[in-house]
């Protein structure tokens, strides 16, 4: 049995689709914190499991009898340490034969990095998942293509430049979607067993990749403009966005910025099979562009 966490949220929910198309219905369960989020899951013959990771009975009760557990790092990063090792610890007594868990790519493996602010809590996981004696895979995930339109926001092609500190840091992004389904081949494959593995894109693309690729779609030229981190946060502040948002982008570009998240990479490929979703066929579709 395979049990997917997360599943209320985007990339779980990726992963139990392309489960469905490798392996039976019957063999995949989810876990969800708030059952009634993944009932959809259950007219596909999915079973639900309830859990939480605040609540270690409950994962313990949870994890009973399943073999592969595919493991969503918590959206929660002040609590994240003691959620993840109620995961794990409630994952070794009982008996699961196999973590897979979605950590994160970076350049400088330490807690204290300069982005330490996520770093820590996975650094920490994958250490306790290695301890634990349980039979793991980390699939390092790159940033997702898909908060490219976050830092960026909406407007982007309106206001005809790519504003964000990051420099000329480049990042080696990968669509959420090729992430699922390299998730997904390693919970229904053999051969995975205490590998790492590097979820990101062949290329490592700067900011001014993503302007260059909108001007072509839009046929507007697109401007990248790096402002200081000073500036930026000014200028997002006047504009009245929420002091947490602006902190998180900050805290990816300054990483960015400093190439910590430079990390070409052909895994993600070579376990997929295929090209992987391009940059311009992404921002096509965030955009809702065409080729100009």
């Amino acid at each position: 049995m395979i049990l997917v966490t997360g599943a209320s949220g985007s990339l779980g929910a990726q992963v139990v689709n392309e489960l469905l198309n490798r392996v039976e219905d019957s063999e995949i369960a989810v876990l969800s914190r708030d059952t009634s989020k993944v009932a959809e899951f259950k007219e596909k013959g999915i079973e639900i499991r309830q859990g939480d990771y605040n609540d270690y009975e409950s994962l313990v009760k949870a994890f009973d009898g399943i073999n592969k557990l595919y493991f969503v790092s918590s959206s929660d990063i002040p609590n994240r340490i003691a959620q993840h090792e109620n995961v794990v610890n409630a994952a070794k007594e009982a008996k699961v034969g196999h973590i897979v868990y979605t950590s994160f790519q970076r350049k400088t493996n330490k807690k204290d990095s300069i982005i330490g602010f996520v770093a820590e809590s996975h650094i920490h996981t994958e250490e306790i998942i290695k301890a634990s004696g349980i039979p793991y895979t980390i699939l390092k995930h790159a940033l997702y293509m898909e908060v490219i339109p976050l830092f960026l926001g909406d407007k982007v092609i309106d206001m005809g430049a790519v504003y964000l500190p990051t420099d000329d840091g480049k990042v080696s992004y990968a669509s959420r979607v090729d992430m699922a389904q390299g998730g997904a081949i390693i919970l229904s494959t053999n051969g995975h067993e205490n590998k790492e593995y590097e979820f990101g894109g062949e290329l490592s693309l700067g900011m001014d990749d993503v302007a260059k690729v909108l001007s072509g779609l839009s046929g507007k030229e697109i401007a990248y403009v790096s402002p200081s981190t000073e500036d930026f946060i000014k200028t997002l502040s006047e504009a009245g966005v929420p002091k947490e948002a602006i902190d998180i982008t900050v805290g990816f570009s300054v990483g960015i910025a400093a190439g910590e998240f430079d990390g070409a990479t052909n895994d993600l490929k070579d376990i997929l099979g295929h090209e992987l979703i391009s940059l311009s066929t992404f921002l096509k579709g965030a955009y809702d562009l065409q080729e100009a």
